[in-house]
């Protein structure tokens, strides 16, 4: 592999705090810390964190946490995406003289380069006041600046010039490059990736679990993803009544987050005829978590308290698909951890590039409830191309752990290391 630098900083708003983790973003940040931990990189993490938590931690010899914005988010105790703009400008004002002086010059004092990668919209103001420290000081040669694109999210806000002379711009698929194109930016595509944990799969007793709980419930099928119109909820309620005509005891386990679009999807529910049971588990133990997800009455369980990642992965497992089915999905990292541990994933068809139709996945074009209907009825028809397509989907997912992320990323950067900063500027 070629060498990364033997530093890294990761600048992102969500992190490995439950508080902190909305979505792929606060998955990727931390795996990927994790994964160049790992590699024997010293790696910095500086994320919006859970104000009940200490401001440092380590987890790894090679790897901190630095959590910021806590006095901020003391205020806005539900999320970190509360107080948003605040906590912006607070890590704006205060996170690149942190870097530039505690990991950058003490880098540089040892002859050692630094890796900052940033991550979306928030961080993009940090990266180019960083770079602006760099150059003052004298600095800018120690470090490769990246930032990259995970969403669209706040493209309107960035300063894509100042952005574009202050580092180069990566993305995780090649639809988000098209995105990136639109304003004027030609970006690198390095994918997102998985830890290599998944690869050995559900623990085997949650599994039991699961299948013993559902095994009067089937087909059954699992939705994990924000209410949002970009994650075709509506789209999987008519496609599961439709399906529950045919097959009355069918199950659709779903948690989506609080966005108000969640009761326009419920309602849309009822409408059909579904009975939504919610469901909240206090418990964190992944055991009690699957027997009360098996047990809630309904078509529907609607679960609005946290999965733990082991009980999540058993429902990946076991269901019969996982419907990952957005509209605009920048990489689809779920679809990923699906393949991984042995699931069947329905993606949808735009930065979902490792999914081959029919090979390793389902992939829904439209938003039609009839496509999305015919592929599930089709899946439901042939069981045996079904476990054929969820082998297929394991061993893509082979390809993407976050080693071999790090390889890709290590050669994409490796000719960029030798620039000098002003040649990265279009």
């Amino acid at each position: 592999m070629v060498s990364l630098p033997e530093n890294a900083v990761l600048l992102s708003f969500e992190g490995p705090d439950p508080y902190s983790m909305v979505g792929g973003l606060g998955t990727r940040v931390s795996e990927l810390s994790a994964a160049l931990a790992e590699a024997d990189i010293k790696t910095t993490l500086i994320f919006v964190g859970d104000p009940n938590r200490p401001p440092i931690s380590q987890p790894h010899d090679k790897l901190e946490y630095r959590r910021w914005c806590q006095w901020i988010s003391t205020y806005y105790p539900n999320s970190v995406y509360e107080g948003e703009i605040a906590k912006m400008n607070d890590y704006t004002a205060s996170v690149p003289s942190f870097v530039a002086e505690d990991v950058v010059a003490a880098a540089a004092a040892r002859r050692e380069s630094v890796l900052v990668l940033a991550e979306d919209w928030q961080t993009a103001p940090s990266v180019i006041a960083l770079d602006a420290i760099l150059r003052e000081r004298g600095l800018r040669e120690h470090v490769i600046m990246v930032w990259n694109a995970n969403n669209t999210f706040g493209f309107h806000t960035i300063d894509w010039s100042g952005l574009q002379n202050a580092a180069r711009i990566t993305t995780v698929s090649r639809y988000m490059k098209y995105e990136l194109q639109a304003h004027g930016v030609d970006a690198l595509v390095i994918p997102n990736g998985i830890p290599e944990r998944l690869l050995e799969g559900a623990e085997k007793k949650l599994v039991r679990v699961a299948l013993k709980g559902f095994e009067r419930r089937r087909p059954l099928f699992v939705k994990i993803a924000r209410f949002d119109e970009d994650k075709r909820w509506l789209q999987v309620v008519d496609a599961f009544a439709n399906v529950v005509s045919h097959h009355p005891e069918a199950t659709l386990v779903m948690r989506g987050g609080r966005e108000e679009y969640g009761a326009v999807v419920l309602e849309h529910a009822g409408k059909r005829g579904l009975y939504v049971a919610d469901l909240t588990v206090e418990s964190r133990d992944p055991s009690d978590v699957l027997e009360a997800i098996a047990s809630a009455p309904g078509s529907i369980v609607h679960v609005r308290s946290f999965i733990p990642e082991a009980a999540l992965l058993a429902l990946y497992h076991t269901a019969d698909a996982v419907l990952a089915n957005s509209g605009r999905e920048p990489f689809g990292l779920v679809g990923l951890e699906v393949m991984a541990v042995g699931g069947l994933a329905v993606t949808g068809s735009t930065g979902e590039d490792y999914v081959e139709p029919f090979r390793n996945g389902l992939v829904c074009d439209t938003a039609e409830p009839r496509e999305l209907t015919h592929l599930l009825e089709h899946l439901l028809a042939d069981h045996d191309r079904a476990m054929e397509i969820a082998a297929s989907g394991e061993a893509t997912a082979r390809r993407y752990t976050w080693p071999l992320v790090l390889d890709i990323m290590s050669r994409k950067l490796a000719d960029l290391s030798a620039e000098s900063p002003e040649s990265v500027a279009p």
